[in-house]
């Protein structure tokens, strides 16, 4: 069950949409099982919620992506810009809820999710 203001998962990117090349790689190395979501693979296998994505819209970053869970995802919004953050994906929809990624003053972009 995800908790309000805490990392809720970290997320690769699959340059190419080659996820089948992924999940061979991780289920040989590591062991690890997947749900599919068709251009998404989850896991919890590894230590923490990892997913995978492939889907090529846009918003998929080129670097692993830190994802936080929070209880309001507006609010979240507002106080990433209030706090100097920078707006790269406006709230949009997924599968299970929606979400928006910033980059922090630092450069780092994260995303920020809600049911």
């Amino acid at each position: 069950m995800p908790e309000h203001n805490r990392i809720d998962l970290i997320e690769f990117p699959v340059g190419g949409g080659d996820l089948a090349a992924a999940r061979v790689f991780y289920e040989a190395v590591f062991a690890w099982r997947f749900t599919d979501y068709g251009e998404y693979l989850d896991t919890s296998d590894s230590g923490v919620t990892a997913g995978f994505n492939a889907v090529d819209d846009g918003t998929r970053q080129r670097q692993p992506l830190a994802v936080l869970y929070v209880d309001d995802l507006e609010a979240a919004r507002e106080r990433v810009t209030d706090a100097g953050g920078t707006i790269r994906h406006d709230i949009y929809e997924f599968p299970g809820g929606r979400r928006f990624h910033f980059v922090d003053p630092a450069g780092n972009e994260l995303a920020v999710w809600s049911q």
